[in-house]
């Protein structure tokens, strides 16, 4: 599979929660992967509720929230999580509304695990957060919760 969304971004979603830690460009690849991988399962999941209302497009609803706010005002870039939303479901389309909803949730993710990942390459006594933090998390995500 490969990753749809840009690093840039999430090396900036990371940079924000990193303070002044640096960030390697493998810590931004994993992150984006992983906020890949939740987006689509997301968009399987909002695809069920769709069909279930008898709908082939998705609407913020389906993935349990409201689309709040502007496009402007997030990091994640729309057109790919459009992307990301389509990867795993045929024949459906996904409303504005929708993809700014799952881009502001995917958003909040990417900044829970960034701040996880800061956390963690503090605590290794290192000045650069890695892809390895980002993993532990992920190892490690039941104690987040």
């Amino acid at each position: 599979m490969s990753v749809e969304l840009p690093f840039a971004p999430v090396d900036t979603i990371i940079r924000r929660n990193a303070g002044s830690l640096r960030v390697s460009a493998e810590a931004a690849e994993e992150l984006a992967r992983r906020i890949q991988e939740r987006g689509a399962e997301r968009a399987v999941d909002a695809a069920d509720v769709a069909t279930a209302d008898g709908r082939k497009t998705l609407m913020a609803s389906d993935f349990g929230t409201e689309a709040t706010g502007d496009k402007d005002d997030l990091e994640l870039p729309i057109a790919p999580v459009d992307r990301i939303a389509r990867l795993d479901i045929d024949d459906y389309r996904v409303s504005m509304d929708a993809r700014l909803a799952l881009a502001a949730e995917l958003e909040s993710y990417a900044d829970r695990v960034a701040a996880a990942a800061a956390d963690l390459a503090r605590h290794a006594d290192r000045r650069t957060v890695k892809a390895e933090d980002v993993e532990a998390y992920f190892r490690l995500s039941q104690y987040y919760e």
